[in-house]
C-alpha cells in the first residue's frame, strides 16, 4: 500500500511539473526564443502578482516580503531577466545627454567650441545631440522642441542671428530646465551665460587702428538686432570719442552675415566721397567677403584701408595681406558652459553664472599701414 501511494504521489508531482511548464509556454511565448527579452510583466503574470511588486522586489524595496522577493529574484534568474536600462534612466530623467542648439557649424568658432563641449562632455559622462538653426528663430523653436521629445537633460544655446523674442527659452527656465548660453545672448534671459567683453574687445581693436595712423574709421557691423555686434559697435564708438575722432552714422554698415549682402556693404561704404582708412568688421567671415570685394576693385589692404576683424579663423594667417582679428578663447569657453551646465544638473538650487572670458588682438598685416609697418 505504501508503494503504491509513493508512485501516486510521485505521478501527481510529474503531472504538476507538466502543467507548470506548458503553463511557461504559454505565459512566456516570447521567451522561449533566444531574441525576446523577458519583461518584468512576464515575471509578474507568471507569479500572479502586479508588474509594480515585481519592481520593487528587483530594487530591494524593504516594503516587499521576503519571501516574495525570492521567488520574484529566483524566477527572475531562471528566465535569464535583463533591466532595460534606458527604461530605467527615462524613469529618473537621466539620459546623460545634452542639447547643443548653434546657429550653424559653417562657421569655424561654432564648430571649434562645439569640439570642446564635447569633449568636456564626454568626460563628464555625457553624450551631446546637436542642432543647426541656420540663423532662424522659427528652427530655433522647433529644435528645441525636438531635443525635449529626446529627453536631453539640458540646454547649451547660442542664440539664432533671427531671435528676438525668447519665450521658447524662458519656458525651459519655468519648467527649470538646466540651460546655459554662450556667446550670442541676451541680457533678458537669467541662466548662466558664458560670454567675452565684446565692447572692450572692439575698443582695444579700434584703438590698434587709430595708433597705426587710421583717422576716418568705419564699422561694418552685423545685423542690428544682434547684441553682440551692437556691443562691438559701442567699443568702436568709444574708441572714437576716447582719441577725438567724429563717430558718424554714414560710416556703419550693417550685413547679414552672407557674402553677396557683406560685399555689397563693403563697396558701399568704400564709395563715400571721403572712404574710411580703417574698418573694424564684426567677424572675420565678414572681413573675408571685404577683402575679397576690395582686391577686386583694386582697393589695396592696408595701404588704402586698414582692416580688424574678430574670431581669428586659422584662415588669417594664409591670406594676402595676413588679417589682424581678435581671439577667443574658444576652447575654454566650451570648457566653461560645460561646467555651468553639469552644476545646474547636479544641484537643484542654482544661481545664474555670467562668465567673461579675456580675448587677444592678434596683430597681422592687414592693420599695419606702411608707414609703421618698417619703422
Amino acid at each position: 500500500m505504501l508503494y503504491i501511494f509513493l508512485l501516486k504521489l510521485h505521478f501527481i508531482q510529474f503531472s504538476l511539473v507538466l502543467l507548470v511548464y506548458n503553463i511557461a509556454k504559454v505565459i512566456f511565448p516570447k521567451s522561449m526564443t533566444k531574441n525576446a527579452p523577458v519583461t518584468i510583466k512576464d515575471i509578474a503574470q507568471a507569479l500572479n502578482i502586479s508588474a509594480s511588486t515585481v519592481s520593487r522586489a528587483l530594487r530591494g524595496m524593504p516594503e516587499i516580503h521576503p519571501e516574495t522577493r525570492q521567488a520574484v529574484l529566483q524566477l527572475a534568474q531562471q528566465l535569464d531577466y535583463q533591466p532595460n536600462q534606458l527604461a530605467k534612466s527615462l524613469v529618473k530623467s537621466r539620459t546623460k545627454t545634452i542639447g547643443v542648439i548653434l546657429p550653424t557649424l559653417s562657421y569655424y568658432f561654432f564648430s571649434s567650441v562645439l569640439n570642446s563641449i564635447e569633449e568636456a562632455a564626454m568626460q563628464a559622462g555625457y553624450s551631446v545631440v546637436v542642432c543647426q538653426t541656420n540663423e532662424s528663430y522659427l528652427r530655433e523653436v522647433a529644435q528645441i522642441q525636438n531635443l525635449l521629445n529626446s529627453q536631453v537633460e539640458g540646454f547649451i544655446i547660442s542664440l539664432a542671428r533671427d531671435t528676438q523674442h525668447f519665450d521658447h527659452i524662458n519656458r525651459l527656465l519655468r519648467k527649470q530646465i538646466p540651460v546655459v548660453i554662450f556667446d550670442r545672448y541676451d541680457e533678458s534671459l537669467e541662466t548662466s551665460k558664458v560670454i567675452v567683453d565684446n565692447k572692450l574687445a572692439a575698443f582695444k581693436a579700434t584703438e590698434h587702428l587709430i595708433e597705426n595712423g587710421c583717422q576716418r574709421l568705419g564699422c561694418l557691423a552685423g545685423p542690428p538686432s544682434l547684441l553682440i555686434s551692437n556691443q562691438r559697435l559701442d567699443g568702436f564708438r568709444e574708441a572714437l570719442q576716447k582719441y577725438n575722432l567724429p563717430y558718424t552714422d554714414r560710416y556703419i554698415f550693417h550685413s547679414d552675415f552672407t557674402p553677396e549682402n557683406t560685399i555689397m556693404q563693403a563697396l558701399n561704404m568704400m564709395s563715400l566721397p571721403q572712404p574710411p582708412d580703417g574698418i573694424l568688421t564684426m567677424s572675420d567671415r565678414i572681413a573675408f567677403s571685404t577683402m575679397y570685394a576690395f582686391k577686386q576693385k583694386g582697393i589695396k589692404i592696408p595701404e588704402d584701408v586698414a582692416v580688424v576683424s574678430f574670431n581669428n579663423e586659422p584662415t588669417c594667417i594664409y591670406l594676402s595681406p595676413s588679417l589682424t582679428s581678435v581671439n577667443q578663447p574658444i576652447q575654454e569657453m566650451g570648457a566653461q558652459v560645460v561646467r555651468l551646465l553639469l552644476k545646474q544638473l547636479e544641484s537643484e538650487h542654482n544661481t545664474p553664472e555670467t562668465i567673461t572670458l579675456s580675448t587677444q588682438l592678434m596683430v597681422r598685416e592687414s592693420s599695419m599701414l606702411s608707414s609703421k609697418k618698417f619703422a
